[in-house]
């Protein structure tokens, strides 16, 4: 991971990483294509952030303070200047310091956020529970829909003990808007986390 003085290049998405989630990307811009080309042959990772304003083509966008590394795990590149990647979320990060090269990407000085493992509480087992089925019914649905081209859209490992883990892949996989994910990306404590997406879950008679 890299330390406080290292610059990390950023990915400015309309999208909200967490540790442990599963991403894939079309890479295509060449300023991103250069971008992951360089990290993959320091086999480094790239900072996913939220986009705060701007977009995601054109002039760098102003990222969210908080964001999510992406290492790539896979990647194919089926023509000249588009990679296809998929990637995982590690560690999060808080931007220090942020600067704009000429060809528009960024990169920021961050520091690493710790990653708290927390037990799942024993009232948020049925919340665990659903979420394997809803996994599994996923996955069922998208492997007979797509056949041989069918990726997992989930970590292969299920750690359902893991009271941030459960709070992000509910996260990934409810109607929330952006913000709320990018709210709960910056809360430290996956307890809280978890308790939020308890409520919304017997909010919607989800659990």
């Amino acid at each position: 991971m890299p330390e406080n003085k290292n610059w990390l290049p950023l990915f400015p998405l309309n999208t909200v990483l967490f540790p442990g989630g599963i991403l894939p990307l079309k890479v295509f811009e060449t300023r991103y294509v250069d971008m992951v080309r360089n990290g993959m042959k320091q086999e480094m990772p790239f900072g996913v952030v939220l986009i705060k304003s701007g977009q995601e083509v054109g002039v760098a966008a102003e990222p969210e303070d908080v964001g999510c590394l992406a290492h790539i795990t896979n990647w194919d590149a089926p023509q000249l200047g588009v990679l296809l990647l998929r990637t995982q979320g590690g560690a999060r990060f808080r931007i220090l310091e942020i600067r704009a090269h000429k060809d528009q990407h960024l990169e920021a000085r961050v520091e690493m956020l710790d990653n708290i493992v927390s037990a799942l509480p024993q009232q948020n087992a049925l919340c665990a529970s659903t979420l394997e089925l809803v996994i599994r019914d996923i996955n069922s649905k998208r492997r007979a829909e797509q056949g041989a081209d069918f990726e997992n859209p989930f970590p292969e490992s299920l750690q359902l003990n893991d009271a941030g883990w459960v709070a992000d892949r509910w996260t990934e996989i409810l109607p929330i808007p952006l913000k709320a994910r990018q709210k709960l990306l910056e809360l430290d404590d996956p307890q809280i986390r978890l308790t939020i997406i308890n409520q919304y879950l017997q909010q919607h008679h989800i659990i």
